[in-house]
This record gives structure tokens, C-alpha cells and sequence, in this order.
């Protein structure tokens, strides 16, 4: 059975790589990452962690 894309969860986050900040809401400044697989979005969370990136 087919998924609509419109209905697919869609997570994102904000990444602020001069200030070295990943945040969960819009961000002046910072670049949009869109995730539609949660794996991915997991993923990219650890790396931003392994290279000590604060969170907000």
C-alpha cells in the first residue's frame, strides 16, 4: 500500500555550523535540514553530538 508524501512525518533541524549549534526551531542564521526518515534524523543528531555541537 502507497503512503501519500503529504501525510509522511517530516523532522528538521537547524544548524548553526559557526556557532556550532543544532537547534530544534527556526534559527536566524542557521541552515534547515530536512529529514523524512527518522533513522536519518537520528543519525545526523549523533554525528552533530560526537562533534560537541550544543543543542537549543
Amino acid at each position: 500500500m502507497e503512503r501519500s508524501a503529504a501525510k509522511e512525518p517530516v523532522w528538521r533541524l537547524w544548524v548553526d555550523t559557526k556557532r556550532r549549534i543544532v537547534s530544534f526551531h527556526k534559527e536566524e542564521g542557521a541552515q534547515l535540514m530536512e529529514f523524512r526518515s527518522r533513522e536519518l534524523f537520528l543519525r545526523c543528531v549523533d554525528e552533530y553530538t560526537t562533534k560537541l555541537y550544543k543543542y537549543q
